[in-house]
C-alpha cells in the first residue's frame, strides 16, 4: 500500500530548507553590504535618475563634513564647488547619457567650506524591466595626494626651468642591445647650441648625430662604442655644423647598463668653441716661430714624428731637407738686422708658397730651415725643391733703395719607412755642408739619394 502523504511532506520540507538557505544567504549578503558600507573609508551614496541622494553610508558625515539628514533628498551637485556646471554635473550627465561606469577626479566643498578633491566612482545599478535607474556613488578623499602631486609637478617644473636655463644641453642617450641611438631627454639648451629643437632630436637622433662634422663621425661612434663596452666615462670633443656655423662641442656622460641589455648615458653637452679658439691661438703661438709664422723647431719635431709614424705603417719613405739662406751673416752685418728679418720673411713666405699646406717647413733656427715633403716619393721631391731653390733665387729685396739678391743652399735626404727623423735629419746637414763649400745656391743630396737630373711633380 503507498502512503500519499509522504512526498508532499518531503516536498515541503524541502521547500522550507531551500527558503531558509536563500533567507540566510540573503542576510549574509545584507550583512556583508552593511559591512562595507559602514567601513568604506569616504562616502557612499544612492541615488536616482535625477540624481537626488536617497541613502549614504553611514561614514558620510565623517568624510563629507555634512550630516547625513540635511542631504537626504537633495541633488548630489550641491556637493560640488560649481553646483550648477562643475564636475558632479559633468559626471553624472555623462553616467546617465551613457548608461556606463564614469571614473575621475571631482572639485567638492566640504560644509566649512574647504575645497576637497575626490576621486569618483558614478556606478549604473542593474535594474529589471519597469524599474527605475539607480546609481551607486563612491566619493574617495584624495586632497592631501592631488597636494602631493601639485607639489611634486612645481618641483619638476622649477628643475626642468633649471635645466633649460643652464649654458649647454642635458641629455640621456640610450643605445639598445642591438646598437640603436635615440634620445629619451634633450634639454631646450639643444636649440641655441645646435639649431634643433628638443622634440625634433628625441624623435629622431640622427637629426641632431647628421649634424656632426664629417671629420668626427667616426671618432663619435668608436668613443661611444667603447663606453658602452667598459662602462667607463664618455669624454669626447667634436664639431657641430649647421648652415655656415661651425661650433667645438665638449660631450661629457655616465654610462649605465639597463636589465634589458640597453646602455643608458646620462650627460652634458657644452659649447667649447671659445675654448678651443683659445686653445688654437694658444698653440699657434707655442708652434709658430714669430718672425716668418713658419714652424718652429719644436712643432717641426712634433708633427715630424706624427708624419714618421703614419709613413711607417704603410711602408712608405719621406724626403726632407735642410735649407740654409746663403751669405745670410754678411747681409745682417751690412745692411742691418731690420734687413736680415725681412729676407727671412720674405724666403719663408717664397718657400711656403712653393709647398703644398699640408708638408711641414720649419724655421729650426737663424737663417736654417727645414722641409718635410708629406705623401712625396724621393723622385718628386727633387722637382720640387728645385722650382723652390729657383723662387727663392728670383727674390728681389728692396732695402732703401738698393735691390739685394737672396739665394738658399739645400740638402737632401730621405728617411726610410723604419728610419729616424734625427738621422734624417743629420744626413741633410751634411748634404748642405756640401752644397755650401761647392759653391751654394745649390741643392745637393745625401749619398744614396737618387739624383736624376729633371723631375716633374
Amino acid at each position: 500500500m503507498i502512503d500519499a502523504g509522504k512526498p508532499g511532506t518531503v516536498g515541503m520540507a524541502g521547500i522550507r530548507d531551500h527558503w531558509r538557505h536563500w533567507t540566510s544567504s540573503r542576510r549574509r549578503q545584507a550583512s556583508l553590504a552593511s559591512s562595507l558600507l559602514d567601513g568604506f573609508p569616504g562616502v557612499a551614496m544612492l541615488l536616482d535618475a535625477d540624481g537626488v541622494i536617497l541613502s549614504v553610508n553611514p561614514g558620510f558625515e565623517r568624510y563629507s563634513g555634512h550630516p547625513a539628514h540635511t542631504m537626504l533628498g537633495r541633488r548630489v551637485t550641491c556637493l560640488d564647488v560649481d553646483p550648477l556646471h562643475g564636475d558632479i554635473s559633468r559626471a553624472l550627465a555623462c553616467c546617465l547619457a551613457r548608461r556606463s561606469p564614469w571614473r575621475g577626479v571631482l572639485r567638492c566643498r566640504r560644509a566649512d567650506g574647504q575645497e576637497s578633491h575626490q576621486q569618483g566612482v558614478f556606478q549604473p545599478l542593474e535594474t529589471r524591466p519597469g524599474e527605475t535607474l539607480r546609481l551607486l556613488v563612491t566619493l574617495h578623499d584624495i586632497t592631501d595626494l592631488h597636494q602631493g602631486a601639485l607639489h611634486d609637478h612645481a618641483r619638476l617644473e622649477s628643475l626642468q626651468g633649471t635645466l633649460d636655463r643652464l649654458p649647454g644641453v642635458v641629455f640621456q642617450l640610450r643605445q639598445s642591445a642591438r646598437g640603436d641611438l635615440d634620445f629619451r631627454y634633450l634639454s631646450a639648451g639643444l636649440q641655441a647650441l645646435a639649431g634643433l629643437s628638443s622634440r625634433d632630436g628625441m624623435e629622431s637622433a640622427e637629426a641632431l648625430l647628421a649634424r656632426v662634422h664629417d671629420d668626427d663621425r667616426q671618432r663619435l661612434s668608436t668613443s661611444l662604442a667603447q663606453s658602452a663596452v667598459s662602462l667607463a666615462p664618455w669624454t669626447l670633443d667634436f664639431r657641430l655644423v649647421f648652415g655656415d656655423d661651425v661650433r667645438w662641442i665638449e660631450g661629457r656622460a655616465t654610462p649605465r647598463r639597463q636589465h634589458d641589455g640597453d646602455t643608458l648615458w646620462d650627460g652634458v653637452l657644452l659649447d667649447i668653441t671659445a675654448r678651443k679658439g683659445e686653445e688654437q691661438r694658444t698653440q699657434k703661438l707655442v708652434s709658430t716661430d714669430m718672425l716668418t709664422g713658419v714652424l718652429n723647431r719644436r712643432a717641426f719635431f712634433d708633427y715630424g714624428e706624427a708624419v714618421r709614424a703614419l709613413a711607417a705603417r704603410h711602408g712608405r719613405a719621406v724626403p726632407l731637407a735642410m735649407l740654409d739662406i746663403d751669405h745670410f751673416k754678411r747681409l745682417n752685418d751690412t745692411h742691418g738686422h731690420a734687413a736680415g728679418d725681412l729676407a727671412l720673411q720674405t724666403f719663408a713666405t717664397t718657400c711656403r708658397e712653393c709647398l703644398r699646406p699640408y708638408d711641414l717647413f720649419a724655421r729650426i733656427g737663424g737663417e736654417e730651415f727645414a722641409v718635410m715633403l708629406v705623401d712625396t716619393s724621393p723622385e718628386e721631391a727633387w722637382g720640387v725643391l728645385e722650382r723652390l731653390r729657383a723662387a727663392v733665387e728670383a727674390i728681389e729685396l728692396d732695402v732703401q733703395g738698393e735691390i739685394l739678391d737672396v739665394t738658399v743652399s739645400l740638402g737632401l735626404a730621405v728617411m726610410p719607412p723604419q728610419g729616424s727623423l734625427e738621422l734624417a735629419l743629420s744626413q741633410a746637414d751634411g748634404a748642405l755642408y756640401r752644397a755650401k763649400h761647392e759653391g751654394r745656391n745649390r741643392l745637393v743630396p745625401a749619398p744614396g739619394y737618387p739624383h736624376p737630373e729633371e723631375h716633374i711633380r
